[in-house]
């Protein structure tokens, strides 16, 4: 099995080397968008500059309910108590 696994690998990466050049030449090299220049590019920073505040406030936001929600957990099973000890046999 780890010996199919290996010959899997190192033909995906022989398939991969082969087929980049035919790949990178498509299109005279230029890609889907089409000419780079620098209002493509100014462009494509601002929406990085934008993006990643975005994203730490989400991830933020994200981090304070799970927080709240583990407060609470932690609240409510110390207002039951130890429940290995009430009750039962």
């Amino acid at each position: 099995m780890r010996r199919a696994l290996i010959t899997f690998c190192l033909l995906a990466l022989l398939a991969t080397l082969v087929l980049a050049p035919a790949a990178a030449a498509e299109n005279d090299g230029r890609g889907y968008y089409g000419p780079t220049d620098d209002h493509v590019v100014t462009n494509a920073g601002f929406i990085l500059i934008a993006f990643f505040p975005l994203l730490v406030f989400a991830l933020s936001m994200l981090q304070r309910r799970l927080d709240k929600r583990k407060a609470a957990r932690k609240a409510q099973e110390a207002q039951l108590g130890d429940a290995h000890w009430r009750g039962g046999w």
